[in-house]
């Protein structure tokens, strides 16, 4: 039964490296905090739990999604890397504004990360389109 289970998780996710790993612990975290922030402001509610574990699923949905197009195209992790990196940002964001709702003090730069990460290189486009225009 293990060994299926793991060739099952391997086949709708991909290898069980470092980026799907951060996104599950990050999903994981999340979750915890947003439970800790509703009991600390009492609006504890399995409503909003579930709707917290609908979000989470809908990710694993969307992750799977990229999955099987990068199997599709045949061109390495492309979209299932996309997606993970994208998920790692916003769920990272939500756990620091989680954080702060605990009145526990946020790192500036790592929040800045975590939004570079989300918004991938928009950045660096935008950079390139400046130069491209001149």
């Amino acid at each position: 039964m293990g060994t299926a289970s793991a060739g099952l998780f391997t086949w709708l996710f991909g290898s069980w490296e470092i980026g799907l790993q951060a996104l599950f612990y990050c999903m994981i975290a999340d979750y915890i905090m947003g439970i800790l922030c509703g009991k600390k402001e009492n609006k504890l509610s399995s409503d909003i739990g579930f709707k917290g574990l609908k979000k989470k699923f809908t990710i694993l949905i969307i992750l799977t999604l990229a999955v099987m197009l990068d199997r599709l195209l045949g061109q390495g992790w492309v979209f299932r890397t996309l997606v993970i990196y994208f998920y790692i940002g916003m769920e990272g964001i939500s756990i620091l504004e989680n954080a702060a709702r605990l009145n526990v003090p946020i790192p500036k730069k790592l929040k800045d990360a975590l939004i570079q990460l989300q918004e991938g290189n928009k950045k660096e486009i935008k950079d390139q389109d400046t130069i491209d225009s001149k």
